[in-house]
């Protein structure tokens, strides 16, 4: 059961300076993209922003940029937009826009808000009623995780689809506040926390992704319950380039696993071998090394680190034979 929306109020900025100024004077607001999310969580009884400040009007924000140094997108850029414009040059990137929810939802969901999407739980996305019965949790107004009750950390997992496939190739976020403007790799954006899996400050604000230009090949795919408009209950994208028949530059990043999307660990020390079973082998090994699915979805923890695992080697064959080289 939802719940009214609470009383806000709706601050429309032009720019981006005064977008940062009115959050650093109203702590408790939150930025408002197109909410896809956020309106979802406060029909939940999930928050009660004073203010919501919308950057819909923030042209800077809105803009795709194609240079010699590659794709610079705006933050407000919608998600059909990324999945109609990317095609050709970042495949990852518009195959994983493609797969998000459904047609409706991707006009207007952003590149922001997917990439700054909440952590979910199934003891956190729940009705008022639901949440409250169960003495709330860990990563709103509660004291205990349901999933890990003995521990002092929130593992609700990161399902948004855009973060890993732009991972594998290389992007930065680039992110602006009171102090100026500054860019880190898009990795850096997270943390390996529920609760609090942004390492944005309090007054910053995502502006866009920067994307080298002549990125590898990159494909993106996801396991979910249903195959048009869930989250992921695991997703991967992969990038590799191919020379002489051994693998050179091999990327994977993987979502809806952790708290945190993540660029896989180790993945450096297979470049220069041949695409056999012994990498496959070792590519099984870092993902169930580094994946740590909780009980945060209907599915279990072991089917997620299983598809997981299935769905790195199935596109690592992919870029492979789609080079030339067979499987």
């Amino acid at each position: 059961m939802t719940l009214p929306l609470p009383e806000f109020q709706i601050a429309r900025v032009r720019d981006i300076e005064a977008a940062i100024t009115a959050k650093h004077n109203n702590d408790k607001s939150r930025f408002l993209a197109g909410g896809t999310d956020l309106i979802v969580n406060l029909r939940h009884g999930i928050g009660k922003p004073p203010l919501l400040i919308d950057l819909s009007a923030i042209d800077e924000m809105r803009a795709v940029t194609l240079t010699d140094e590659g794709a610079r997108i705006g933050a407000c850029v919608t998600i059909a937009q990324i999945a109609a414009f990317m095609r050709e040059s970042y495949r990852s990137v518009s195959e994983a826009a493609a797969s998000v929810a459904g047609p409706g939802v991707r006009t207007a969901a952003t590149l922001g808000g997917n990439l700054c999407l909440e952590t979910r739980c199934i003891y956190y996305n729940q009705s008022e009623w639901w949440r409250r019965a169960n003495q709330y949790c860990l990563k709103y107004e509660g004291e205990t995780c349901h999933v890990a009750p003995q521990g002092q950390r929130c593992h609700a997992a990161f399902s948004g689809d855009l973060a890993p496939a732009l991972m594998v190739l290389g992007a930065e976020a680039e992110i602006a506040s009171c102090e100026g403007r500054r860019r880190i790799p898009l990795a850096d954006l997270y943390v390996e926390d529920g609760r609090a899996h942004l390492t944005l400050g309090r007054d910053e604000l995502l502006v866009a992704v920067q994307l080298p230009a002549n990125p590898p090949p990159s494909t993106y795919a996801k396991a979910r319950a249903r195959g048009s408009i869930d989250f992921p209950l695991a997703g991967v994208a992969v990038s590799l380039g191919i020379e002489k028949q051994r693998l050179i530059d091999f990327r994977v990043a993987l979502t809806g696993t952790n708290s945190r999307p993540f660029l896989l660990q180790g993945t450096d020390t297979l470049n220069g071998r041949p695409l056999d079973s012994d990498v496959f082998d070792q590519l099984d090994r870092l993902i169930q090394k580094q994946v740590q699915p909780m009980r945060t979805t209907t599915a279990s923890a072991h089917y997620r680190r299983l598809a997981a695992a299935g769905l790195a080697r199935r596109l690592t064959k992919r870029l492979f034979a789609e080079a030339g080289n067979g499987t």
